[in-house]
């Protein structure tokens, strides 16, 4: 009945399906019309029209293969309507010019409902049962047949024959399809949970913002602006000498360890990590999800708290890995107006952050001492209500022609004071880092006691 198109869904089916259902569909109701003939009167009327008719039918098959052939991507679906109306029409035509007998007509109503229905749905069923009912009309008027039912089963044979054939090879064709549909749903879950692990490792290498807009197919809307942003940069002091002193495998084991425990801490605060630079990170607040200036400001700052207490809790444990050598990191954080966009040329492009206010950023960290945080007057006047500075007054940075005001972070104002939570010291032979928001209740006596026992092991010993 109808032209089925070469590809469904992604699918593609063979496109000679179509010219086998119309030809046997045809067949039968040219066989149907012909053993309706009363042979011994050839040359009456009533002869003459259902001979005709079986050969319109017979011819009709290569002419509307050849069509839907030769139509375009365009007209397609159109001329598939508009056949699958023609072969309606001639059912119709048919079923008349038969004398309606009773098992082809029954066999042909019941194929038109099934295409129908299978193929279009409601309006396919419609526009098919109005070409059926048409071609009924048509060839009624035409022929005039007697209203008598007719059950001659030698009449009905071909009829059986040809949709019975019909039936089996679409219950073929319609297997093939579902296997086809199966084989490809499988192939899509297989592709989807590969494209679903490169995103997420996808998502490792680019910033938030910028992954959502790829992944979501908005990454034109991403446009090169100005932003009012918090930069960080820090780095690992004499990383450069460590490396020389260091095994590659030790050097590489303990930088991994490094940038995963910082990175840990950014995700935490909010913060997107624009780029590592070897032991260098660059992280920005503001360009994704920003709470306000100020919250950015103070995420940043509280970020670079628990970076610096952490590197200290990774210091003894590399030390307990028998990596001696101290590492330290600085800090520099400033706030102000930077450009924020995708860079570079049709090839290559990164998305990343510029301007006077993160080269500044860059340079508090060059200037900051070993686990310093210096952060500039900008950023100081937004968090100076929940954290405590240092006022360090003016520094030369390299680039700024006049010295820049600046302010060493100390803590969290709620961290100050008798309920101080943390507290850490270092001097040559000694380091010491409390925690008391880690310490379990039943450590409390443990910890207690090794501080006595240092304590007056420290009082008895003899320096010279």
């Amino acid at each position: 009945m109808q032209n089925q198109p070469e590809e469904n869904n992604g699918l593609k089916s063979d496109s000679r399906y179509p010219l086998y259902f119309r030809a046997l569909i045809c067949f039968a109701a040219a066989g149907t019309l012909l053993n309706s003939i009363n042979w011994s009167s050839l040359l009456s009327q009533s002869t003459l029209l259902p001979l005709g008719m079986a050969a319109l039918l017979l011819v009709y098959i290569p002419t509307a293969y050849r069509i839907a052939l030769r139509a375009n991507q365009e007209k397609r679906e159109e001329i598939r309507r508009w056949l699958s109306f023609t072969d309606a029409l001639l059912i119709g035509m048919a079923m008349a010019l038969a004398n309606f007998n009773l098992l082809p007509s029954l066999l042909f109503l019941t194929m038109v409902q099934f295409h129908a229905l299978t193929q279009g749905g409601g309006r396919s069923w419609f526009e098919h049962n109005t070409a059926l009912l048409l071609g009924v009309g048509v060839g009624y008027l035409i022929h005039r047949p007697a209203l008598v039912v007719n059950a001659d089963l030698n009449i009905s044979a071909a009829s059986l024959i040809g949709v019975f054939t019909y039936f089996c090879c679409y219950a073929f064709y319609m297997h093939k399809q579902i296997s086809q549909l199966r084989s490809s749903n499988e192939r899509l879950s297989k592709e989807q949970r590969i494209a679903n692990i490169a995103s997420y490792k996808l998502s490792r290498y680019l910033p938030k913002r910028l992954w959502r807009a790829v992944t979501t197919g908005k990454d034109k809307e991403i446009v090169t602006e100005r932003k009012l942003l918090t930069v960080f940069f820090s780095d690992i002091k004499d990383f450069s000498q460590l490396t020389e002193e260091m095994e590659a495998e030790t050097l590489t084991r303990l930088l991994n360890n490094y940038l995963t425990e910082m990175s840990r801490i950014v995700a935490h605060y909010g913060g997107t990590i624009d780029k590592f630079i070897g032991d260098a990170v660059m992280v920005v607040f503001g360009d994704d999800q920003s709470k306000g200036p100020k919250s950015d400001a103070l995420r940043c700052v509280a970020m670079a708290l628990a970076m610096r207490k952490r590197v200290s809790e990774m210091m003894q444990e590399w030390y307990n890995q028998g990596i001696s050598h101290p590492l330290q990191i600085r800090m520099g954080i400033n706030t102000g107006y930077c450009t924020v966009g995708v860079f570079g040329t049709a090839d290559h492009q990164t998305y990343t952050v510029m301007g006077t206010h993160v080269n500044l950023a860059a340079r508090l960290e060059s200037a900051a001492d070993p686990g310093e945080i210096l952060v500039s007057h900008e950023t100081w006047a937004m968090i100076k209500q929940t954290v405590m500075c240092r006022d360090k007054g003016h520094v030369t940075v390299k680039g700024f022609s006049t010295p820049v005001k600046v302010y060493s972070v100390t803590d969290l104002r709620k961290n100050l004071g008798g309920k101080q939570a943390y507290l850490e010291e270092h001097a040559p032979g000694f380091a010491m880092h409390l925690d008391l928001d880690k310490v379990r209740n039943y450590d409390k006596e443990k910890v207690l006691r090794a501080l006595k026992d240092a304590q007056a092991r420290l009082k008895s010993k003899v320096i010279i």
